[in-house]
């Protein structure tokens, strides 16, 4: 949906001048909103679980001041790669501010989670117990696959087809192999939707959390100490859509944790690995119009690919990916139904398809709530560079945080294995 109103009222009067000084193409993030939003999600959800905490999914925005900023928030990080846990640690995140959660882990990614003094371990497949470096950790955690007792969305996948999670009827089976080995202690975790302003979905999520954290009780005697509840809180990228209901969450969570309490005389704590809903509509991407096309069909091309900036039109059109775009000059005549385009090969190369807008040479498009899963999956597709970042501080200063790529980097990254040459010849060649 467009940008909030105090991003707006910070960064429109000073737009010319920030043009002027650093041209367009560029991501910009708003301190201000970041920060907001991560007080309101640990506010709001601390009225259901007094203890609760967000750890922010790195996949959604890497970019070490984000990290930073979040960190000084409160959050804490939820990795997938040796590079995720490398930034979190950056931040200064100790162990216990660190979840990491892969699918499909190599023995590296096992030694760098393990290194540093660890983190809070969060296993895919039962398959990996094994694999697990000595001394095994003595907490761990499970991410669970509901299997045919929930239907996910489309992002994730139906769930007895998609990669993630332990099967339903393997997760006692799960534990107790880790108990053998040596865990002590034990999570609880599933993401079970993506993008979902349903504030009933996540809810549901939580009954089931519970649920299954009552079987591990009477299958194994355990309590799990806390239930992830993952991520998934879905934003509204369309002006007609409405916020996820907080509140109500916060409600429905409370009396789901009073009513497990008074069965079972205990509670476990709550987290969340809430990415998009945190960064998201906190960051627009602005372009300069350069072309404009009427075939048959009108088109606007603007001076970057989009597979290179802001990816998920590309990726998820046509069920999905909508950013919504506006122009930031004033109109300059009657606006019209028109695509606005990338310059790679790829036709699918869009930050929108079939626009109502008043878009000419020489003026701005704004592409909203790219603050999250935007850059992160951007490509070097056609070997064309990736836009810097920028922020707008609290204070009206607007500072560089993530240079761009240039073309002379991208053509001496293609001349790297000149520096370190290497061959091999099979015997008897």
């Amino acid at each position: 949906m467009p940008m909030n109103q105090g991003f707006t009222q910070e960064l429109f009067p000073i737009l010319d001048q920030l043009l002027a000084a650093f041209p367009a193409p560029f991501h910009i993030m708003h301190e201000r909103g970041i920060i907001d939003t991560a007080q309101q999600l640990h506010r709001v959800l601390r009225q259901a679980c007094p203890q609760f905490r967000n750890f922010f999914a790195v996949k959604a925005n890497s970019n070490p001041e984000v990290l930073r900023l979040l960190y000084e928030q409160g959050m804490g990080f939820d990795c997938s790669s040796i590079v995720e846990l490398r930034l979190a640690r950056a931040t200064g995140a100790k162990p216990e501010d660190i979840f990491f959660t892969s699918n499909d882990t190599s023995q590296e990614e096992f030694e760098e989670a393990m290194s540093a003094g660890g983190c809070i371990l969060n296993l895919d497949d039962k398959g990996l117990i094994p694999k697990v470096p000595e001394p095994f950790p003595k907490s761990i955690c499970f991410r669970w696959n509901a299997g045919k007792l929930r239907v996910l969305d489309s992002v994730i996948g139906n769930p007895e087809t998609c990669k993630y999670g332990v099967p339903h009827e393997q997760i006692v089976d799960a534990y107790r192999l880790a108990q053998e080995r040596g865990a002590e202690r034990f999570g609880l975790h599933a993401m079970l939707v993506s993008n979902e302003r349903n504030w009933e979905c996540h809810a549901q999520t939580v009954g089931m959390l519970l649920e299954t954290a009552a079987l591990l009780e009477t299958e194994l005697g355990i309590r799990v100490e806390f239930i992830n509840m993952g991520g998934g809180l879905g934003i509204p990228y369309r002006p007609e859509d409405e916020p996820v209901a907080l509140e109500q969450l916060a409600e429905a969570i409370s009396k789901a944790m009073a009513a497990f309490e008074a069965e079972h005389k205990w509670r476990p704590l709550l987290r969340s690995e809430n990415g998009r809903y945190v960064t998201g509509p906190h960051g627009v991407f602005i372009a300069r119009c350069i072309n404009e096309k009427h075939g048959y069909r009108e088109f606007r091309g603007v001076n970057v690919s989009a597979m290179a900036a802001v990816m998920r039109p590309t990726m998820y059109h046509p069920k999905g990916g909508y950013h919504h775009i506006t122009v930031f000059e004033p109109p300059l005549d009657e606006p019209v139904i028109c695509s606005v385009v990338g310059p790679a090969c790829e036709d699918s190369d869009r930050f929108g398809w079939d626009r109502l807008l008043s878009l000419h040479e020489g003026q701005h498009v704004f592409v909203h709530d790219i603050g999250a899963h935007a850059t992160e999956m951007g490509s070097n597709y056609n070997n064309r560079p990736k836009p810097p970042m920028l922020m707008l501080r609290q204070n009206g200063q607007i500072d560089l945080i993530e240079p761009g790529q240039t073309v002379e980097e991208l053509v001496a990254k293609r001349f790297r294995y000149l520096e370190q040459p290497w061959s091999f010849k099979p015997a008897g060649q």
